[in-house]
């Protein structure tokens, strides 16, 4: 059973103004249309219109001069990875190379990342994928996926490479993500994230633990995101 997408208005607005600006439609010094011109576009009340724009402004993505309207500032200096279009999305394909470590294979598991799973979770089980990003040739993330077992022909078969997990589901699987949960804590990398983030013993890491609902009821995916902040912030929503 399909549920549908319960995103507010101001999020969907929000994420629509935010990938045009990473995807170039809008560049750094163009002028968004008014407040008028995006009511009357999207179908949206003034206060969702405000609201979208003040988070694009807290994020840094435009700036707001009073007589001139929002001036786009151009990607911000840090990563989105907290976005609900995910990290390819709110990064942007240009300044984002995402390498396969690990090809999807199953396992079986009685939890995701400390978050418990379903009985029939359990017995399907999961496909498991590594994958390292890399950002103007600079590693990020390393993040280690499981999505369930349930309906994904030709899911180990699929490319991977410098592809957008999210996009996958969405375009090939009819599943998008609608929430989510997720739980922080600062760790130092061990022996494999000093490899993969070709940092000293003892570095500081960011390890992020994400479960993700979809529009499909019932149908969650999660993962285990070790992030190196050394030189980039995290922002976004989720």
């Amino acid at each position: 059973m399909t549920k549908k997408t319960t995103l507010p208005p101001y999020k969907r607005l929000y994420e629509q103004l935010r990938q045009h600006i990473t995807g170039g439609h809008y560049n750094k010094g163009d002028i968004l249309p008014s407040e008028n011109e995006l009511c009357t576009t999207h179908q949206v009340t003034r206060p969702t219109v405000r609201k979208a724009l003040d988070r694009l402004v807290h994020e840094g993505y435009i700036r707001k001069k009073q007589g001139k309207g929002s001036i786009v500032q151009g990607q911000p200096q840090g990563v989105g990875i907290l976005s609900l279009s995910g990290t390819t999305s709110a990064i942007g394909r240009d300044n984002l190379e995402t390498k396969l470590i690990i090809r999807p294979f199953l396992v079986q598991c009685e939890d995701a990342f400390g978050f418990p799973l379903l009985d029939f979770e359990k017995q399907v089980g999961c496909y498991q994928l590594e994958r390292l990003r890399i950002m103007n040739k600079q590693p990020i993330f390393y993040d280690i996926t499981l999505v369930p077992n349930i309906n994904l022909p030709r899911f180990t078969s699929r490319n991977f490479e410098n592809r957008s997990l999210f996009e996958i589901m969405r375009t090939s699987y009819q599943l998008e993500v609608t929430g989510g949960e997720q739980k922080l804590m600062a760790i130092t990398a061990d022996e494999k994230l000093q490899q993969y983030f070709n940092v000293k013993p003892g570095h500081p890491i960011l390890q992020l633990a994400r479960k993700m609902e979809t529009n499909k009821e019932g149908f969650n995916f999660y993962s285990q995101v070790y992030c190196n902040t050394e030189s980039y912030g995290l922002y976004g929503t989720f």
